[in-house]
């Protein structure tokens, strides 16, 4: 009885072939785990947009009124406040007829309203309002980053960082003007509802002198059913 020399060959093959149909398999059942992976989460966006949860957000403009209002501050004042003041700012003589450019620095608002908001919401406004609109007018000062510039001037000193000028010398400007601003407020509450004066005043200071060199104020009154809660 004579003995095939091709068996080795036989079962080499089918052992190829049987591997070659199980990588098929696998491939083909990854490919669908994939496929309803992406249909589940195609079909749970579909879902969100078709059906939103909760009430739709609206966008307005900064300075509309929106339909949730209380008596307070809100983003329509500080645009109407910030754009008057700073339009009186430039008007004022003392930057109107200035040679070079005053330098102002920003003495934080006081706050002396019942609302308890971020303040410097209004000089900041005032500050890119002036930077943007009237650049080479007025040149402020960052003042409130002192720490940091100081921090990289040692450095600069100490040639651990290269500096393009003599760092030795005292660099940093002094101030030719002090901008500060008040915010000052009257409320009444009675069974009738709520009502809010506030007086949003502010004040352009020599440094040199203390003398106030322009001033400027605006006034907003509002009343109201209910009265609303500030963050």
């Amino acid at each position: 009885m004579r003995v095939s020399n091709n068996r080795p060959e036989i079962a080499t093959h089918r052992l190829r072939k049987f591997s070659h149909t199980m990588n098929t398999i696998h491939r083909f059942l990854v490919l669908s785990s994939v496929a309803a992976t992406a249909a589940f989460f195609a079909g749970c966006a579909s879902e969100g947009v078709k059906n939103p949860s909760g009430v739709p957000v609206t966008q307005m403009n900064p300075d509309e009124q929106g339909f949730v209002a209380g008596t307070g501050v809100e983003s329509q004042d500080l645009v109407t406040v910030t754009d008057k003041m700073a339009r009186s700012i430039l008007s004022t003589p003392a930057i109107a007829s200035a040679t070079t450019p005053p330098r102002i620095i920003i003495d934080p608002v006081e706050n002396a309203t019942r609302f308890p908001i971020d303040k410097s919401l209004f000089s900041d406004r005032i500050r890119i309002m002036l930077n943007s609109k009237a650049t080479g007018r007025v040149v402020f000062l960052a003042r409130d980053r002192m720490k940091v510039l100081e921090h990289e001037r040692e450095l600069k000193q100490s040639g651990q960082v290269t500096s393009s000028y003599d760092p030795n010398p005292v660099a940093f400007k002094g101030a030719d003007f002090v901008l500060t601003g008040k915010l000052g407020g009257l409320t009444t509450q009675t069974s009738a509802g709520t009502s809010d004066y506030i007086l949003y005043s502010f004040q352009l200071i020599d440094a040199r002198t203390s003398e106030i060199v322009w001033e400027d104020s605006a006034e907003i009154k509002k009343q109201g059913l209910e009265d609303a809660a500030y963050r």
